[in-house]
């Protein structure tokens, strides 16, 4: 059985990933393409719980040990039970987030060594690296904006804009070191025209895995 393909969408806060794994899915659907959907972290009822532990605003005094611990025990569950079972299966995996997101928000935000987050991906993660990123690229200014009305903060949408720039700079810098893999999206633009550039990235893989 042909192995399915892993697809992920990373972005800072109010990049619009939701509206984009949507378009995304709608794609997959057209083509006949058996998916799922999934997240980070959670995706398991493990990851869900670490989840709840790892955006409590009342856990501000959470370490950055903690969290990027926490972080990869979510996403080794994640892996084991969830994403290679389905790849295996012919499925195609959409995940928000994945391991960027730690190089981004544990790496450039927290400042948790890169030797120690290229441990934690071969070990935790398995090594396993999606076949596309989506990286929704959006100024930070122009992010916080956009999850101002969004209800109560949690702990990791309370971090500050300095805190955010760090992690926007690892986002493109991991993308400019990986560029086969990635695809970044301008997603300052009206979320009609992210969702088109999105379409038009998952038929050209779509019809190619189809072939």
């Amino acid at each position: 059985m042909k192995r399915g393909r892993f697809i992920t969408f990373e972005g800072g806060e109010g990049a619009g990933k939701s509206t984009a794994i949507a378009a995304a899915g709608e794609v997959l659907a057209r083509h006949g393409i058996e998916f799922r959907l999934t997240r980070e972290p959670g995706g398991t009822h493990l990851g869900e719980a670490l989840r709840s532990l790892v955006l409590d605003a009342a856990r501000d005094g959470t370490c950055r040990e903690a969290e990027v611990l926490m972080m990869f025990a979510s996403r080794a569950q994640h892996v084991v039970e969830v994403i290679e079972p389905a790849l295996a299966l012919g499925q195609w995996v959409i995940s928000d987030r994945f391991t960027d997101a730690s190089w981004a928000y544990q790496g450039g935000g927290r400042g948790v060594e890169d030797e120690v987050l290229a441990m934690l991906e071969r070990f935790a993660a398995f090594g396993l690296q999606p076949d596309r990123t989506i990286l929704l690229d959006v100024p930070v200014e122009e992010g916080l904006r956009r999850i101002a009305g969004r209800g109560e903060p949690d702990r990791m949408e309370r971090e500050s804009a300095v805190f955010f720039e760090r992690v926007r700079a690892a986002y493109r810098a991991r993308a400019a070191e990986q560029p086969a893999r990635f695809r970044v999206i301008d997603a300052r633009l009206p979320l009609a025209e992210v969702a088109q550039q999105v379409a038009r990235e998952l038929a050209s893989l779509a019809d190619g895995w189809t072939r």
